[in-house]
């Protein structure tokens, strides 16, 4: 084997460990990146879900102590809320009429929250639980600097499917009708002492 073959093949070895190691390195190196980052994903996610979200047992309790640190928005149209809503919710509405959004109102919407007092928690609620006009209002809002949590449920759960979120053992001590008011004006909650299944703490709900 003449000398330049044999610098030929040595050089192709060495270069081919160096491209080899670094190939072995970078998967090493991604799967564990993969695992940071899948877990720091899963972390995001919770942590989101507790910033954003209220439960509606934690809002009913809230009713039901006469608590008012916080102001409840219904995003529905103007004709909805008068209809019927969640007592003690003031409306700023996101629709023209049920079937007609006013997203374009945008500007309209945003001062609006802005009237709303400072010091108080702000909570919105739209028609359903997949119902995507509370996350976009929230959005648009937080764009603004204006954040707002999310009910973990619309009015049509709140309305008519009182059961699908009450514990079982609460089904006969409550009514939704006891939550709901008609009318231009919010309604004021009536106090009453109920057991309640959301403890205190961080695991409450």
């Amino acid at each position: 084997m003449s000398k330049h073959l044999l610098k030929t093949v040595i050089l192709s070895a060495i270069v081919g460990a160096i491209i080899g190691g670094s190939v072995s390195y970078t998967i090493l190196f991604s799967k564990k990146e993969v695992k940071k980052t899948a877990d720091q994903l899963i972390y995001d996610f919770y942590a989101t879900e507790n910033a954003v979200y209220v439960s509606p047992h934690s809002l009913r309790r809230m009713m039901d102590k006469g608590d008012n640190s916080y102001t409840l928005v219904d995003l529905r149209s103007t004709q909805e809320y008068e209809k019927e809503h969640i007592i003690g919710a003031v409306n700023i509405p996101a629709y023209k009429d049920p079937d007609t959004s006013a997203y374009e109102e945008k500007e309209r919407i945003i001062n609006q929250f802005r009237q709303l007092p400072k010091d108080r928690e702000i909570i919105v609620y739209c028609y359903s639980m997949p119902c995507m006009t509370g996350r976009k209002i929230g959005l648009a809002l937080a764009e603004n600097g204006i954040f707002v949590k999310h009910l973990g449920i619309g009015w049509n759960e709140w309305r008519y499917f009182w059961t699908l979120w009450n514990h079982e053992h609460e089904w006969n001590l409550t009514k939704p009708q006891d939550y709901i008011f008609p009318g231009k004006e919010p309604g004021t909650p009536k106090t009453k002492e109920l057991p309640s299944p959301c403890g205190e703490g961080q695991f409450s709900c």
